[in-house]
């Protein structure tokens, strides 16, 4: 039984997240439909992150076994005619029979969204978060550069979370200004459920100069989710690359 990997970009508005659940559409769930359809039983799909109700992906990673061997292109097309428009798989590869999308995995990059400005196009509403009045980007970019390396993230870790341990590392964290267009792009090891939206609220408080960007640091050493920013909104977040190698 083959094993393949596949690319897949989604809007991520309508849907409960990637990982299928008792009620509501979730993008795994619909994927494994148009497999069963496609390979006439039931298969497996595991995906690289399991991004939230809301968030979208740029590259997100699944991988699967089929009964039979079908060329790559073949899975594109029969996949995406089995899709709603909102979620495409961009590309095909057989892998390994030991592959596993999310085990496999070294690295996970995000992108998230700001709208600052008074107005935010239609356009942008469902991809990026609208923050009115002036962000200073240069106390934000100093800021999100504090928490490159590898440290215990628990500051950013929503409630409830039950992984054992709260320390990542975070390989490049980047702020970007574009006009009205801000654009914050992290990668790391691993993250937290919340936590990118976590240090997005935070690094938004510092761009309104609520705090200096030393702030972060302070933050980071708390261990305190309470000490914190707010928790961004999802529509903003975008799961933008898998690394299944040691280069970020």
């Amino acid at each position: 039984m083959p094993t393949y990997k596949i690319t897949l970009a989604y809007d991520g508005t309508d849907y409960i997240g990637w990982q299928r659940q008792p009620s509501g559409a979730s993008i795994q769930g619909l994927l494994e439909e148009a497999l069963r359809a496609l390979d006439e039983r039931e298969v497996a799909a595991a995906g690289a992150g399991r991004t939230d109700a809301g968030v979208h992906a740029l590259g997100q990673v699944a991988s699967f076994t089929l009964a039979r061997a079908t060329a790559c292109d073949a899975i594109v097309r029969a996949l995406n005619a089995r899709l709603p428009e909102a979620v495409r798989v961009l590309s095909a590869e057989e892998a390994a029979a030991s592959f596993h999308a999310r085990f496999d995995a070294r690295t996970k990059s995000y992108r998230y969204r700001i709208w600052n400005a008074d107005v935010m196009p239609p356009f942008e509403r469902r991809y990026a978060w609208h923050v009115t009045g002036a962000l200073d980007v240069g106390a934000m970019c100093r800021a999100a550069r504090l928490i490159e390396g590898e440290h215990d993230f628990s500051a950013f870790r929503s409630a409830g979370s039950d992984v054992p341990t709260a320390v990542r590392r975070v390989i490049a964290s980047t702020v970007a200004g574009d006009g009205r267009l801000i654009t914050y792009d992290v990668t790391g090891d691993g993250f937290l459920r919340h936590m990118v939206r976590a240090i997005v609220g935070t690094l938004v408080e510092i761009g309104r100069g609520r705090r200096p960007a030393e702030w972060m640091t302070a933050v980071l050493a708390s261990r305190d989710r309470a000490a914190a920013g707010r928790t961004a909104p999802a529509l903003g977040l975008f799961l933008a690359r898998v690394g299944y190698d040691d280069a970020p």
